[in-house]
């Protein structure tokens, strides 16, 4: 079971999510800034708790995860996030910025590790844009659904970031180990269909109304089963990866701590603000 310190998620106020519960399934929606629900500092602080919350309540037998309007989530929200590169970003950063850049990395790391490690079963249902840290999101659900309209990148790339918080980890299980260096060294989008065609999502949905039925129909099948054999089957599925997924979130944390500090790092966000696109150069 998940430790968490969160207030009681039927009444906690989540500033990046909404939470709600019917028949013993709930509902977690992503409502960060903006229509593309990014994932900014409450996204990250917020996750481990409520997911820990909903593992310790018995009444919630599965999780369906999905984003408010017409987007799962833009992943990471890159300027609102751009405070916890600044020390490890300097010219002379040494040990210290680099340790406490490396314990952010992990903590993040946390906020993803929640939902897969919940023994409750979780089931995402995305529509529109899904991008980086959503594939993370949605690489640690149980089951993932689309609607048509859906598209999805592994993006970190081009923003000069290793991906570390947890889909170069999960997706090769998912999608098999080409199709996840396909999508991690190009940073391409790819739509639904794709999508369903290497396993990423298990069925296409004509809109973000059916692809959100859908999701709610299963999670009702899986509500209505045993529920203490239904978490012993997602603990057992778990077992033989997450010693091997735990062992690629140490090492991209170390490495990033150590080498993502950069030029071309400073390059992508300056690019982000002055909205244009970045130039690297290799340093």
């Amino acid at each position: 079971m998940i430790d968490t310190s969160i207030p009681d998620y039927r009444s906690h106020a989540y500033k990046a999510f909404t939470v709600s519960v019917d028949e013993h399934v709930a509902e977690v929606t992503l409502i960060g800034p903006g229509k593309g629900n990014a994932m900014g500092p409450d996204f990250w602080s917020e996750s481990a708790g409520l997911f820990g919350a909903l593992d310790a309540d018995p009444e919630v037998r599965a999780i369906v995860v999905t984003g408010s309007g017409e987007h799962f989530s833009y992943g990471l929200d890159l300027q609102a996030m751009s405070g916890a590169f600044g020390k490890v970003l300097a010219p002379d950063a040494k040990a210290g910025p680099r340790t406490e850049f490396h314990s952010t990395i992990t903590s993040m790391q946390g906020a993803i590790n929640a939902v897969a490690d919940c023994r409750t079963p979780v089931i995402a249902a995305v529509s529109g844009w899904c991008i980086g840290g959503a594939v993370d999101m949605i690489s640690a659900a149980d089951i993932r659904l689309a609607s048509a309209d859906a598209k999805f990148s592994v993006r970190e790339v081009r923003v000069a970031i290793v991906a570390d918080m947890g889909s170069l980890a999960r997706l090769p299980a998912i999608i098999g180990d080409g199709h996840t260096r396909e999508l991690a060294l190009t940073g391409k989008d790819i739509d639904a269909a794709r999508a369903e065609k290497i396993g990423l999502v298990s069925d296409v949905y004509d809109d973000r109304d059916a692809v959100l039925a859908a999701a709610r129909g299963l999670a009702g099948e899986i509500a209505g089963l045993a529920p203490l054999v239904v978490q012993g089957t997602k603990q057992v599925l778990n077992q033989g990866r997450d010693a091997q997924v735990a062992d690629s979130l140490r090492y991209v944390a170390a490495w990033n701590a150590a080498f993502l500090p950069s030029e071309d790092l400073t390059e992508a966000i300056t690019a982000v603000f002055e909205k244009r696109p970045p130039r690297f150069r290799g340093e």
